[in-house]
């Protein structure tokens, strides 16, 4: 059962570690198809990596990059038969055997949700100690919070700018899967049917992406599942050993013909018309199930950014406890 693995990295010196770490904590190496896309001015030394023949690579200049939603989507159309998609970020570290615990997540899962649900959270994130050369980095995991994260919205942030509103992890109060609403882009894996009901938007930037993949696969009949002790780990956070330039970066903007805040201006707009109903097709909201249904799971109007119910919107209240005949215990064990 072969797995797609979505990298998008922009001038991350990570990059490598990523990929090295997903490749060697897989109990089935042997099954992973990388798309990579380095956004760099100096790309990966591909040739060099002795799993080559399963990285579908491509290398872009900063100067010609427009931000993470369209990268993810170019990434996409190198998918051919793998049974699943992850989307990871390019600074992202591996829990041994990940590969086997989220096919079984996801098969468990699958008894009562059937096929179309994605697992995605915020990973746990983990510490740089020391950096001295590839083969001899040093981080600590923070393997704290063992039970169920999901994603709220932020109170301090709903509605900040138009319909974009900041998110955040929550205990979900479970030591099981459960159902939510909200999805995050670091980490997001399922059946690779997702990728084609409901593709990245490359109209989109970067603030307004995971909202807008929330509000399609929902209305498009999907459902999004969280997960206790994801078994991998994000840098959320720039550190002095490993720092890494952002998409904004100064000198990379210096000689860009779209400027970074004219992309976030033009994607937020873009979110609002497909949230008003001007965008059809893939790229537009489903018909299965409707925003209003959303709206009032989630405690918020989200057509008319009016807040229904606060203490739901911030807390999660939505989440719900998957029932499932299959005892969980066996995964647990092995996530432990």
């Amino acid at each position: 059962m072969k797995i797609f693995i979505s990298v998008a990295a922009y001038q991350d010196p990570m990059l490598l570690e990523t990929i090295g770490s997903a490749y060697v904590n897989a109990k089935f190496p042997q099954n992973l198809i990388f798309g990579v896309l380095d956004q760099s001015d100096e790309p990966l030394e591909i040739n060099k990596i002795k799993f080559r023949d399963q990285i579908k690579f491509e290398h872009i200049i900063p100067l010609l990059a427009k931000g993470p939603c369209w990268a993810r989507r170019r990434i996409q159309n190198f998918i051919t038969d793998e049974k699943y998609y992850l989307q990871i970020d390019s600074h992202t570290l591996f829990q041994k055997n990940w590969d086997e615990l989220l096919i079984n997540y996801h098969n468990w899962c699958e008894k009562s949700l059937g096929k179309s649900f994605v697992i995605s959270g915020y990973p746990r994130s983990f510490e740089i100690l020391k950096i001295l050369h590839a083969k001899e980095n040093s981080y600590k995991m923070k393997i704290g919070h063992k039970d169920t994260l999901a994603i709220t919205f932020r109170e301090e942030r709903i509605f900040e700018d138009g319909h974009y509103s900041m998110q955040k992890n929550v205990k979900a109060g479970s030591y099981s899967p459960v159902k939510g609403l909200l999805v995050g882009g670091g980490f997001i894996f399922g059946r690779s049917e997702f990728v084609s009901q409901v593709p990245y938007d490359e109209m989109l930037y970067f603030h307004g992406e995971e909202l807008n993949i929330a509000l399609r696969l929902f209305t498009n009949g999907w459902t999004v599942v969280h997960i206790p002790r994801v078994p991998l780990f994000h840098q959320y956070t720039d550190v002095k050993t490993l720092t890494r330039k952002m998409h904004w970066n100064p000198e990379d903007e210096l000689n860009r013909k779209k400027k970074w805040h004219e992309l976030d201006k033009e994607s937020k707009y873009r979110l609002s018309q497909i949230i008003e109903g001007n965008i059809q097709g893939e790229y537009g909201l489903g018909n299965i199930r409707t925003l209003e249904e959303f709206s009032q799971k989630c405690g918020l109007d989200i057509l008319n950014k009016k807040i229904i119910n606060h203490d739901c919107a911030i807390n999660g209240y939505w989440l719900e406890e998957i029932n499932n005949k299959i005892d969980f215990k066996e995964i647990e064990f092995k996530n432990k």
